[in-house]
């Protein structure tokens, strides 16, 4: 195992995209999700616990906390999506159970929610099934199952507050409720939400649901019913709308359409409940006295952050989940770009009149990628960028955020000089120099490289090192002034690293090379080159002698001696980021999967380290800080987490020497001197404060004694108001005693009335019965004898008529008697009631009394100290009134002068925001272009220095050709003053050539036109010709009568008949007409065939001139030969002239030698002149060729107009 390892100490950030990512766990602790771990966090005291996520997960995309507070559940996104439930009752949050789909495949559960006794889970998984599961989770038991919708998404689950089988669940078109029943989860809702976008709800109560949607509407259902129904605009909603018309109306384009404001988060609570209302917005409703609405009370926003360029940016968070305290004091915000915010309850309804604002939970975090990461050594400071455009300084030992700036540009790169005062940062336009002020990030000077990726201060802080590509430039940091560029690398430059005294820089690059640079002379020393791996990031040893670097290949490098010592493959997840504490003991790298692999050294020759999951994403940078205490990690998700380092036992590593940490800060001279400036006038403003208090508590002594006068009047006529009441009361009460008693007195006599009435009748009826019976006696004495079965029927019939009248008013006796008694037991009661209310006014009344009296005793007695302060400063006050009315005066003017300003500049200002804005645009572009002309650059510096590879080549192979070429070069100029020659022949040939085309094309036409003609006249002779013959032989005929006069007449007449017609006669008249005509027609119908003629003129010449350009090129391999001949008979008379020389040679020989020399010479005299005739007979052959094809190629000869004498002249009679 590794000798060194590292804990979880802090972290900073909030991880986005996860449902229900802030929870309450107590009154001041919150939960919430942060890189791969849940986070509970203490907002009072500020320390963080750690829940860590299950290792090698993919993404957390979901959390529920029960309704007793003490389990939490995670869902975590895979192969085989799970939902992890801990148990927050033990400190480190023990995990519980491990819940699956079983052999359903599920890749994600989108949203969980535990029922009221904690006892199920429900969860529902992603698409394309959409099933919603209903565990025991507990037991590990799937309930039932059921699909909740086809398309998606589920934006939310819950269940009944008061019924652990109901369940809801809302989404895109879905608001369903489901029952729990018969080992089955069915539909019990008839809800049609088809075309709403239900993205939050929350149960008020057992039976009525509050339902949020895209689109901004609030509906309340109760029973299956619609009950009520609101849209949800805030006011900053219309303000921003209001904004964009105004915009819009000035820059004469059309208007955007307005943003509806989406309820993304519900919580309710015990008077009523919160909702997001649009970017930035909380809104507060409460319960209405009627039954189913409620009443917009409170509208609470995210403030605009100060310390950006556009502030009003952070109004426009949209709200993504809300939570509350159990004792509903506390409303916590978390936003989607990664911010946590609070507001307590009784402050924001205490803010009647003002904007209730929320504030952050903990810190401002970054929202983007971090990029870049740096420590100093005099201070406990950590740096950060990222691509969020913001700059961040935290402190590690207090956890807390220093100072943090957002710029307009993307920030890549930053670090922190040893001192802790200076911080160079490298954005996309420029790298920049900054004071760390007391409470301002501020630019100190600007460096024109553009995309600097990586940035470092030398250990003692007086030089720095930043990346421009492939180049590296070093800086000095006091003058500013460029020192040395280092140039060799092929590629981008991905990491540098100064060593312990600043005399070499080491850098690495994806072009697969290590460089060592000499920091003085820039030369590099060392390399090693491995072209098949492209380096991401280096370390060095304390010692500087050996390098740990790590790329795309999967595997940790130790290089020494600038030779590759030992290499250590990561298995399946390549390294990002690689750091080295400064004793030399341990090795940190970062991972593309989130996690920090602890390895001792010197490396071990297995694969031997300890792996930690802190990030969600690849991890960007990592640092060390100076005492070796803390290890620092930075990740694309946006989160910095500290990290303790420990030894095996537990504690922290040991210190060499005590680190004291400076405590100095920077301030300008204008910022001190602006504040000692406000100071003073604060001085000043306390003692007009003073003055003007002593004046305000006279005048309030005066108001108090006016007040204590009125107040002492109205107590009094309330006291004798109290009295005159309790007197009437008295009189009520002695009237209602008098009543009750005449009412008791009055029932008495009724009743004494009715008892009386009774006996009466009830003797008057024995009377008469009496009398009766006296008479019945006597008529049964009279009638005895006949009647004495029937006296005693009668008897018996009278003895029992007897007995029911005495029971039937007896009976009647008794339930008087029964009314009487609850009679006068109810008027004692009401006697009693009287007597009881009687005596409790009376002490209400007594106590209340006192109390007024009591307080208004007070009161008096401090208004009567009150007032005697304040008549001592009255007389100060008044003597600073009329000073003070004057100034008041002054200052109205001042303020009229500086309103008629401020709307001037207004105006200006609005001028301006439109040219920024304009500018701003062109800006971006000019960004775009820049960097596309950069890659170019880059991709043309590669390009330069592989053509310079290849120039050293080629110029060895030129000084080499060279050589060969200069006796090469005299042949070539003898060759060229031939070709002149033969181009200034070859230009008299064309001339001549043009010239002759000419007259051939003149001459083609002449010939074209007098062949149409001749072809017109010949057959119009040879039609004369043929009339001629048959007039002849009718001629003849005729001459036949010559002797008969009258048929000599006859025929001739038949014969001016036959041959003369009236359309000829007419022809004569109109024939000059026609001929005009004809000839016009003629004539254009030339001019259009002469344009044609001349296009084929030109095309052939095209022609022409290559075939001139090949009988050129005969010509001159002819004239080779001729003067290769010349050169034979040269030669041949030279060798003549030898012969002729030699003694010994007689007139004979030389006869025959030069008879011989003659025929050689004649013979090459025939041969050039057969050449020539051949090469004339060519070209004549060539010239008729042509002539042939332009006749061809002609069209048909105009009409020429007829003779007149084709005609016969007219016949006189």
């Amino acid at each position: 195992m590794a000798a060194v390892a590292v804990q979880s100490h802090f972290i900073f950030g909030v991880r986005t995209g996860v449902t229900n990512n802030l929870l309450f766990f107590d009154e001041q602790t919150v939960i919430f999700p942060c890189g791969n771990n849940c986070v509970r966090y203490n907002i009072d005291q500020g320390c963080q616990k750690f829940i860590p996520g299950t290792e090698r997960s993919r993404a957390m995309q979901a959390l529920a906390i029960s309704a007793n507070r003490r389990y939490l559940a995670v869902s975590e996104r895979g192969d085989k999506a799970t939902i992890t439930v801990y148990d927050l009752q033990y400190e480190q949050s023990r995990k519980r159970k491990v819940l699956t789909g079983g052999e359903v495949p599920v890749h994600e559960f989108v949203c969980m929610a535990f029922s009221p006794d904690s006892k199920y889970l429900i969860g529902q998984a992603g698409g394309p099934e959409w099933t919603l599961f209903y565990w025991v989770w507990e037991k590990h038991k799937v309930m039932a199952t059921v699909k909740t919708t086809n398309t998606g998404p589920i934006s939310q689950v819950s269940f009944n507050p008061q019924d652990n089988t109901q369940i809801c669940v809302s989404g895109n078109g879905v608001f369903k409720l489901f029952h729990y029943a018969e080992g089955a989860l069915k539909q019990s809702s008839l809800i049609k939400l088809d075309t709403q976008n239900v993205l939050s709800h929350a149960w008020m109560s057992e039976e009525r649901l509050i339902a949020g949607t895209a689109a901004g509407r609030l509906l309340v259902f109760e029973s299956d019913d619609l009950r009520w129904e609101t849209s949800v605009t805030s006011k900053a909603s219309t303000q921003e709308a209001e904004k964009q018309a105004k915009k819009s109306r000035s820059e004469e384009t059309p208007p955007e359409p307005a943003l509806l404001p989406r309820i993304t988060a519900i919580v309710a609570y015990s008077k009523g409940f919160a909702c997001s209302a649009g970017p930035g917005t909380v809104c507060l409703f409460e319960k209405t006295e009627e039954k189913d609405s409620y009443r917009k009370t409170r509208e609470i926003r995210i403030p605009a952050d100060l310390c950006t360029n556009e502030p009003g940016q952070a109004e426009q968070q949209e709200v993504s989940t809300l939570c509350l305290n159990p004792s509903e004091e506390t409303l916590a915000a978390s936003t989607n770009r990664g911010q946590l915010y609070h507001i307590s309850l009784f402050t924001a309804e205490m803010s009647k009149g003002e904007q209730a604002q929320f504030e952050f939970l903990s810190h401002s975090f970054h929202s983007g990628v971090i990029t870049g990461l740096s420590v100093c050594i005099r201070k406990p400071l950590i740096a950060t960028c990222s691509l969020d455009n913001s700059v961040r300084i935290w402190n590690f030992e207090t956890n807390a955020l220093e100072l943090y700036k957002e710029f307009q540009e993307e920030s890549y790169s930053v670090a922190l000089h040893p001192s802790g005062l200076f911080l160079l940062v490298g954005f996309s336009d420029k790298m920049r120099l900054m004071n760390l002020l007391i409470d301002d990030i501020r630019t100190v000077k600007e460096f024109t490289v553009r995309g600097c990726r990586e940035c470092a201060f030398s250990q003692g802080g007086h030089m720095f090192a930043a990346v421009n590509g492939n180049v590296i430039h070093i800086y000095s940091a006091t003058t500013f002034d460029n020192i040395l560029n280092l140039k060799g690398h092929n590629r981008k430059v991905r990491s540098i690293a100064w060593n312990a005294d600043d005399s070499r820089v080491v850098s690495c690059g994806l072009d697969g090379a290590v460089y060592e640079w000499n920091a003085l002379s820039g030369k590099r020393e060392s390399e090693s080159v491995l072209k098949s791996c492209g380096y991401i990031a280096v370390a060095l040893s304390p010692d500087s002698k050996t390098a740990f670097v790590v790329g795309n290949d999967c595997t940790l490098k130790e290089i020494q001696d600038w030779q590759i010592l030992r290499e250590m493959a990561s298995n399946d997840a390549p390294y990002t980021a690689v750091a080295m504490t400064h004793s030399g003991r341990a090795l940190f790298t970062g991972t593309a999967i989130g996690t920090v692999r602890a390895i001792k050294y010197p490396l071990p020759l297995k694969k031997d380290w300890i792996e930690y999951q802190g990030h969600s994403a690849p991890i960007t940078k990592m640092a060390i800080t100076f005492d070796d205490q803390y290890l620092l990690s930075a990740s694309e998700d946006g989160c910095l987490l500290i990290w303790k380092i420990i030894d095996k036992e537990g504690r922290g590593l040991k210190r060499d020497k005590e680190i004291i940490y400076a405590e100095e800060i920077l301030i300008t001279k204008s910022d001190l001197e602006e504040k000692n400036h406000f100071m003073l006038e604060l001085k000043t403003r306390v003692k007009e404060l003073k003055v003007e208090n002593e004046y305000q508590l006279r005048v309030k002594d005066m108001n108090y004694n006016e007040k204590i006068k009125e107040l002492s009047e109205k107590f009094i006529q309330q006291i004798e108001s109290l009295k005159t009441k309790n007197q009437m009361l008295k009189t009520e009460k002695e009237k209602q005693e008098v009543s009750h008693q005449e009412a008791l007195n009055e029932v008495m006599e009724k009743h004494s009335k009715e008892l009386q009435d009774l006996e009466s009748t009830n003797n008057q009826k024995l009377m008469l019965e009496y009398e009766k019976h006296q008479e019945l006696q006597l008529k049964s004495q009279r009638m005895q004898e006949s009647y004495e079965e029937k006296l005693q029927e009668l008897e018996v019939a009278r003895h029992r008529a007897l007995e029911d009248m005495q029971q039937l008013y007896e009976a009647k006796l008794q339930e008087k008697e029964q009314v009487l008694g609850q009679c006068q037991d109810k008027s004692w009661q009401q006697v009693r009631e009287f007597e009881e209310m009687k005596k409790q006014m009376e002490e209400d009344g007594d106590l209340e009394l006192q109390d007024i009296s009591i307080h208004y005793e007070r009161e008096l007695h401090e208004k009567k100290e009150a007032n005697l302060r304040l008549k001592g400063e009255k007389g100060l006050m008044e003597n600073k009134l009329s000073s003070l009315q004057e100034e008041m005066s002054k200052r109205n003017q001042e303020i009229k002068k500086l309103k008629v300003d401020q709307q001037k500049l207004q105006a200006v200002i609005k001028s301006l925001e439109k040219d920024i804005m304009a500018l701003k645009r062109e800006i971006q572009e000019r960004d775009e272009t820049i960097q596309d002309k950069e890659k170019r650059i880059y991709d043309l510096k590669n390009k330069n220095q592989e053509l310079e590879k290849f120039k050293f080549v080629l110029d060895y192979k030129i000084k080499d050709l060279k050589t060969q070429i200069e006796p090469r070069e005299n042949e070539i100029k003898e060759m060229k003053e031939q070709i002149q020659e033969m181009e200034g022949e070859l230009e008299q040939f064309n001339k001549k050539n043009t010239k002759l085309e000419l007259t051939i094309t003149e001459l083609k036409l002449k010939l074209k036109a007098s062949d149409k003609e001749m072809h017109k006249k010949m057959q119009r002779v040879t039609d004369i010709e043929a009339l001629v013959c048959r007039f002849k032989t009718d001629l003849h005929n005729c001459v036949g009568f010559i002797q008969e006069p009258k048929k000599l007449k006859d025929s001739i007449r038949e014969l001016y008949e036959r041959y003369v017609q009236q359309s000829d006669v007419v022809e004569i008249v109109g024939l000059d007409a026609d001929i005009q005509q004809e000839f016009s027609r003629q004539r254009e119908h030339l001019d259009r065939t002469v344009a044609s003629l001349k296009r084929k003129l030109v095309k052939d010449a095209e022609v022409h001139r290559g075939r001139h350009v090949k009988i050129m090129k005969e010509n001159v391999w002819l004239i080779k030969e001729i003067n290769e001949l010349r050169k034979e008979l040269h030669l041949a008379r030279a060798h003549a002239h030898n012969i002729e020389t030699q003694a010994g040679i007689g007139r004979r020989s030389k006869s025959e030698s030069s008879t011989h020399l003659k025929s050689t010479a004649e013979g090459a005299a025939t041969r050039l002149n057969l050449e020539a005739e051949r090469i004339i007979q060519l070209q004549r052959a060539e010239i008729r060729s042509l002539q042939h094809m332009l006749h061809s190629q002609g069209q048909a000869p105009p009409l020429t107009a007829p003779s007149p004498g084709t005609k016969l002249p007219t016949l006189t009679m």
